[in-house]
């Protein structure tokens, strides 16, 4: 009995911090019969993206499924995801682009009965919240307590290549914040500069005007 609380207090906080680093999101977006609206998330290099959809019509007169678009985008604008006029789908993509992916959702002409607004649910589940565990307990044979510090080791792994994704970004946006104060310390410099010089020239032209009309 005493090894067996020994390993409930053991692995009760790390059932907590996989449950804090689970980063599954499932909401429900609105769309609107003409319209586009889009959700999106900031991610690193090599992070695994699972994703369901579906649609529900928000007008109870026409309970049929109605169909919707998606697409989803990489930060550089490319294509991992497109389907049109379906009710349901998934997709599911390894990022090789830090920065935001995008998925918009649309309702096409002509294909909603009601004519009114659709609900659509997304379940967006990235790095370890969509490793199919299940799959790796069967594959490595293991399970309980095994299984949950495997999932643990899931976490610390993402936990270190958050910290260095923001350590990376850090570097970045620090380069970027001195490379535009070089550059506005230059530009006040010119702009001084240019000042000074349009005073001196103006000294100057008044000089040579009251000399000739012998004012001085």
């Amino acid at each position: 009995m005493g090894d067996m609380s020994r390993w409930v207090f053991l692995l009760l906080p790390l059932m907590v911090l996989c449950c804090l680093l689970d980063n599954g999101q499932a909401i429900w977006l609105t769309i609107p019969s003409k319209g586009t609206k889009c959700v999106s998330e900031e991610l690193h290099n090599n992070v695994v993206v699972l994703a369901d959809y579906y649609a529900i019509s928000d007008d109870h007169n026409h309970p049929a499924s109605p169909t919707l678009s998606v697409k989803v985008s990489s930060p550089f604008g490319n294509t991992l995801h497109h389907n049109e006029n379906i009710t349901h789908g998934q997709f599911a993509f390894t990022t090789t682009e830090a920065g935001n992916y995008l998925a918009c959702f649309w309702v096409e002409d002509g294909h909603n009965a009601g004519g009114g607004s659709i609900s659509v649910g997304l379940d967006w589940k990235t790095g370890i919240a969509a490793k199919d565990w299940e799959t790796v307990a069967r594959k490595e044979k293991i399970e309980g307590i095994e299984l949950e510090l495997r999932k643990l080791e899931g976490a610390v792994e993402a936990i270190h290549e958050n910290l260095i994704y923001l350590k990376r970004r850090e570097a970045e946006m620090r380069s970027v914040s001195e490379t535009t104060n070089t550059r506005v310390a230059s530009f006040s410099v010119a702009s001084l500069g240019v000042c000074v010089l349009a005073a001196v020239l103006q000294i100057f032209y008044l000089k040579r005007y009251f000399q000739k009309k012998k004012l001085i």
